[in-house]
């Protein structure tokens, strides 16, 4: 099958990757437009352009589908679209101009988790399993009937980064497998549940704010779910300091939420519901360090933060 790639961020680059190296024509990439990025707002193109660039394979670039973006995509002569974050919602209009239509791949088990950011919210949720969906666009979000969904293990030390990386190198085997059967009209999409989960907003700065009064479970959960965009962060001695890895502790010591110590080269603090030990941290506009240099750094003995 001729098949436009449509997305935008690096985990649909290496989906886009992984499809080519397995032998799929593309026949053309569906992008965002370059945006500027950094604190010098420098133009910059999507991660899947960057990737199309490096293939060889033909760009569209558009944050919406128009009669001219309309008439390219009609050009490519793809018999159908797989689509990874690109993050534009199309039209009936568009869905139509495919002979096989638009196959989106989302990263939870479906109903449950719709919306842009479900592996994010797997982790803050302390969710033990979670999985890739294929299914076919309409107009709703998230809403179509499912091609093919494989369910899988959220293992205890995996970060959003890790997780997404994992769950897009499975959804390439899933898609490869699953599009000669659409071909051959071996298979049929089957309208999702109507059991509706938790919609799975995109996370805020405000997410990110650690509050030491949560438990040590809930915080780490929120550590491993933030990380690698926008960190969890805590204000410490009036500093801003991003907690990029941290774990529950079974440190037997009464600590209030928010104290700060140390005990044989680790370092831990208080929160409402136990002891978490602090691994790695990054101070404000500094490089990631351990956590048992950052302390060293600040002073011996205890403090509350």
């Amino acid at each position: 099958m001729k098949i436009l790639f449509a997305g935008t961020p690096e985990n649909a680059a290496l989906v886009l990757r992984g499809l080519v190296n397995q032998g799929h024509e593309i026949v053309a990439v569906l992008t965002r437009l370059d945006a500027p990025v950094g604190r010098k707002r420098v133009l910059t193109q999507s991660a899947v352009s960057q990737a199309a660039v490096d293939l060889g394979l033909p760009v569209i670039k558009a944050n919406q589908i128009d009669d001219a973006t309309r008439e390219k995509i009609a050009a490519t002569k793809a018999d159908i679209a797989i689509v990874v974050a690109y993050g534009v919602l199309l039209k009936t209009v568009d869905l139509e101009l495919l002979p096989f239509g638009w196959l989106n791949v989302h990263f939870s088990l479906l109903p449950r988790l719709r919306g842009a950011a479900p592996v994010q919210w797997s982790l803050l949720n302390g969710e033990t399993e979670t999985g890739v969906t294929v299914f076919q666009i309409d107009e709703g979000l998230d809403t179509g009937a499912i091609w093919s969904q494989v369910p899988t293990e959220i293992q205890p030390t995996e970060n959003a980064g890790d997780l997404l990386n994992r769950l897009s190198l499975l959804s390439t085997s899933i898609i490869s497998e699953l599009l000669p059967k659409i071909a051959a009209k071996m298979v049929s999409p089957k309208p999702q549940s109507g059991e509706v989960g938790a919609f799975a907003r995109k996370l805020s700065r405000a997410d990110a704010q650690i509050h030491w009064q949560n438990s040590a479970l809930a915080i780490e959960n929120q550590v491993r779910a933030l990380n690698p965009e926008p960190f969890a962060s805590a204000q410490i001695k009036g500093n801003n300091v991003q907690v990029l890895e941290a774990r529950v502790s079974l440190e037997q010591t009464d600590a209030a939420p928010g104290q700060l110590f140390a005990n044989s080269g680790r370092v831990y603090v208080g929160t409402g519901n136990g002891i978490l030990e602090l691994i790695q941290v990054r101070p404000a506009g500094k490089s990631a360090l351990q956590a048992a240099d950052w302390f060293r750094g600040l002073r011996e003995g205890s403090f509350d933060v």
